[in-house]
């Protein structure tokens, strides 16, 4: 028999936060898709090549950059779909496992992004370190809202 409770767990703050980050990554994927062209001024300067040197590179480095960013992209987006669709459901329900998940996600995915991106000195680095920030945030909710739960 099905439950009939299932889907009625309040929105709290935590699932609320994470809906946030998930769609900001998604935004993000999106962004690495559709619009981001394949050499930035950023990394440009990060290569430091001669500009003889990097006209002779440049048609094919953005064919193949142009692939990378697109699959990339892909990754960055399903890292957010799946992050919303986790705080809407597992998550939301303060199941602990979602939590474990959710940690491990936002290390590895936005949170090696932002680390990654003060490496190579980005103009998009403290972009990237709000979101990790925000991805953060709702773990750090979810668990005063479970030790609320319990009492403690």
């Amino acid at each position: 028999m099905a439950d009939v409770t299932a889907g009625t767990e309040r929105w709290t703050p935590s699932s609320i936060v994470l809906i946030l980050a998930g769609a900001a990554l998604t935004g993000v994927g999106l962004y690495f898709i559709l619009l981001r062209p394949p050499l930035l001024p950023e990394d440009i300067r990060y290569m430091a090549l001669p500009a003889a040197e990097l006209d002779l590179l440049r048609p094919r480095i953005e064919l193949w950059l142009k692939l990378v960013f697109r699959v990339m992209g892909g990754y960055v987006l399903a890292t957010g779909v799946l992050a919303v669709t986790l705080a809407a459901t597992a998550f939301r329900a303060h199941q602990i496992g979602a939590a474990l998940g959710a940690s491990i996600g936002g290390v590895a995915s936005i949170g090696w992004m932002a680390a990654a991106n003060f490496m190579i000195d980005s103009d998009f680095k403290w972009v990237l370190l709000g979101m990790a920030l925000l991805w953060a945030i709702s773990l750090m909710l979810f668990w005063f809202e479970n030790d609320a739960a319990v009492g403690r």
